[in-house]
C-alpha cells in the first residue's frame, strides 16, 4: 500500500442501479493509494444496490456535500446517473468541480451527469456507446478510446477500461490538479 494520496479527498456518487465494478474498483484503488473517499447518495447511511446486486452504504448525503471539501469527483455508470442528473445539488457540485479545475472523472453512463451539468462543451471525452449521441449533442468531442484525459476531465467507456481509468485518476490527483 502506498500513501501517496494521503492528503487527497475524493467524492463518489451512489444510488440504486450503479454499475458495481465502476464504483468499487476506483473506490478501492483510491483507498489503496491512501486517498480519503466519501461515497455520497441521496441519503446518508442508506444501503444502495448495484445493477448486479452488490451493496454500497453511503457515507454521506449528497445534499451535505461541498466541492470545496474535495480534490475531485468520480462518477460511476450504470442506470444511477440517469436518476441523479435530475438533482440540482448533483449538477451544482459537478459545475463547481469543473469551474475550479478539479478532477471530474466519469465512466460509461456516468457521463450523463456532466452532460446535464453543462460542463462538457468542447471537452474531449469517451463513454459508453449508448450515450455517444448525448455526449456529441452536449458539445463534447467524442473519441473511442479506453480513457480520454482532457485537462481535469477523465472519461472511460466501460468496466474493461477500469485499469486505464484508475491510472489516469491517480496521475491527475497525484499531480495536484
Amino acid at each position: 500500500m502506498t500513501d501517496s494520496l494521503s492528503d487527497k479527498r475524493l467524492l463518489m456518487f451512489v444510488d440504486d442501479d450503479y454499475e458495481d465494478l465502476e464504483l468499487w474498483y476506483p473506490r478501492l484503488r483510491l483507498i489503496e493509494a491512501g486517498a480519503h473517499v466519501t461515497v455520497a447518495g441521496p441519503a446518508a447511511e442508506r444501503l444502495y444496490r448495484g445493477k448486479h446486486g452488490y451493496p454500497c452504504r453511503a457515507d454521506a448525503a449528497i445534499a451535505d456535500m461541498e466541492a470545496a471539501d474535495f480534490h475531485g469527483l468520480v462518477i460511476p455508470g450504470g442506470f444511477m446517473p440517469d436518476r441523479l442528473r435530475r438533482e440540482a445539488k448533483v449538477l451544482s457540485l459537478v459545475r463547481e468541480f469543473a469551474a475550479a479545475g478539479k478532477l471530474v472523472a466519469a465512466i460509461c453512463h456516468g457521463g450523463w451527469i456532466p452532460i446535464s451539468a453543462g460542463v462538457y462543451r468542447g471537452v474531449r471525452v469517451t463513454g459508453s456507446l449508448g450515450i455517444k449521441d448525448d455526449l456529441v449533442n452536449a458539445g463534447a468531442k467524442w473519441e473511442d478510446a479506453p480513457v480520454v484525459v482532457d485537462r481535469h476531465f477523465i472519461t472511460s467507456r466501460k468496466p474493461d477500461d477500469l485499469p486505464a481509468f484508475c491510472r489516469a485518476i491517480l496521475k491527475i490527483v497525484g499531480s495536484g490538479q
